[in-house]
């Protein structure tokens, strides 16, 4: 394992080293560039205009929002429809410390730095002028798990907007990793030979990331753990966080769109609710990540291979399947199946997800870039009992090839460029409806973290555990 701590000094980035070659090379979509540079107020009229029973003002309140936790995210959204020809945009997930940046062609061929500045820029700079962050002393450093590529990349873009050196620091889910300690409330890393106090933290820790960093800390972390506990990396909480938050915006028209969502689920109700919901469902151990952990129901083969499966965690989430028409999940508001891209040639229709990455700003939350990930095979008009519907329905890129150890399937990857995003089938109006659908679910698990400290900013893990009782997770997390 290596545990090589690096300083990355000011006016070091090379672009090359920080974004995969193809999307190095492209060229941003023309709508895409319009969708980015949109105002607020063009957002709003025109989605109000659409949707006019939406509420013009919250609209703008929303947007207008400034995060107290969640500062950074990126959703995962599906582009479904119903046979009524109904089409909206629905939110898989929602990323703490989401990845995005590599795949993202420049706005600027000008601005060589691209959205990973406007990240530093707009999010982490302000986040350590706060009054309790101006106090403290010491480095800043990016702490990552995953994703060295965009993780380093943060760190060079640091160095170059505060002029000063920057730690990376690799910090795996491994016993052996004893070079970063908590002493009176504030992270430091030992760096030659020497505990070095850390003032800023810009985090990359993704496979969970609570039980290495704490709930509390006088060092400022973008983001904070609770952001991942609450929804980031929690689907559980996440769940409750969106059903909550819809019931304060449904009067205003407003509404996070989701799978029809079960959870607090043990292993033994599973079948009962695949059932329900007509044979084909998605089930998600709510704490996984990078497209581990989740797994496509669609014939009782699956359905067997799961339940013979042994799992750490003890409770599950189950949502139903967007799939092709034919063999989608039956929910109380109907069947929803994949958009999907623009028939090839050969006429297949391939599933896509689309993954939106936001910040919170002092304009409220703003876009920063966008990606498009599609399935390994075609969608099928119909079933057999011997298909394998993840390879239809996963679009997740990462590769896991061992302990702390990752690869990426980037021939899947599909950019907001002059090539690919035509085949998406996708409009400015769908882009629109994206964002604000992460918006949303921003908002919502943002106010999910406020829920969960008291008035004193002590974390109330009575209240966390009500919420998610699951005692393999309550016993990881680093208080």
């Amino acid at each position: 394992m290596n545990y090589e701590i690096k300083l990355v000094s000011p006016d070091s980035f090379s672009g090359e080293n920080h974004w995969y070659p193809k999307a190095l090379n492209a060229t941003i979509h023309p709508m895409v560039s319009f969708f980015l540079n949109l105002s607020k107020d063009r957002i709003v009229n025109r989605y109000c205009h659409l949707h006019p029973m939406v509420n013009r003002d919250k609209l703008h309140e929303i947007l207008t929002y400034q995060c107290k936790y969640f500062l950074w995210s990126g959703a995962d959204l599906i582009n479904a429809t119903s046979a009524t020809g109904k089409r909206q945009m629905v939110v898989i997930e929602n990323n703490s410390c989401p990845s995005g940046q590599k795949s993202m062609p420049l706005l600027d061929d000008s601005k060589e730095e691209g959205s990973y500045q406007l990240l530093i820029e707009r999010t982490f700079k302000p986040m350590l002028k706060s009054r309790s962050a101006a106090k403290l002393k010491g480095r800043l450093a990016v702490i990552y798990d995953k994703n060295h590529m965009e993780a380093s990349g943060y760190a060079h873009v640091i160095a170059d907007v505060m002029n000063e050196p920057v730690l990376e620091v690799p910090f795996f889910d491994a016993p052996d990793a004893q070079y970063i300690r908590v002493t009176d409330g504030v992270i430091e890393v030992f760096f030659e030979n020497e505990w070095v106090p850390l003032r800023g933290v810009f985090r990359y820790l993704t496979q969970k990331p609570w039980n290495r960093l704490p709930l509390a800390s006088k060092t400022k972390i973008l983001n904070p753990i609770v952001a991942c506990l609450a929804g980031g990396r929690n689907k559980m909480v996440a769940a409750k966080a969106y059903d909550i938050y819809n019931t304060e915006i449904r009067p205003f028209g407003l509404n996070i769109n989701t799978p029809e969502t079960i959870w607090d689920v043990t292993k033994t109700e599973i079948p009962l609710w695949v059932q329900k919901m007509g044979g084909q469902a998605v089930i998600k151990i709510p704490y996984s990540n990078a497209g581990q952990g989740v797994f496509t129901i669609i014939n009782d083969q699956e359905l067997e291979d799961f339940m013979a499966m042994e799992f750490e965690y003890k409770r599950f989430v189950v949502q139903s399947l967007i799939g092709n028409y034919a063999w989608s999940s039956v929910t109380r508001t109907g069947k929803f199946y994949h958009v999907g891209t623009i028939p090839s040639k050969s006429g297949d229709t391939f599933v896509i997800d689309v993954r939106i990455m936001v910040s919170s700003t002092e304009q409220g939350i703003r876009p920063l870039c966008m990606y498009s990930r599609r399935a390994l095979k075609p969608l099928a008009d119909t079933l057999d009992q011997g298909q394998d519907s993840w390879s239809m329905l996963g679009t997740n890129l990462s590769i896991k090839e061992g302990a702390n150890q990752w690869s990426s399937d980037t021939n899947r990857l599909m950019l907001m460029d002059r090539r690919d995003f035509n085949k998406l089938g996708m409009g400015l109006d769908d882009l629109l409806e994206a964002y604000i659908q992460t918006v949303l679910s921003t908002v919502a698990i943002d106010k999910m973290c406020q829920n969960l400290f008291n008035s004193k900013g002590k974390f109330r893990m009575r209240l966390f555990r009500s919420l998610n009782n699951d005692e393999t997770l309550l016993n990881e997390i680093m208080i």
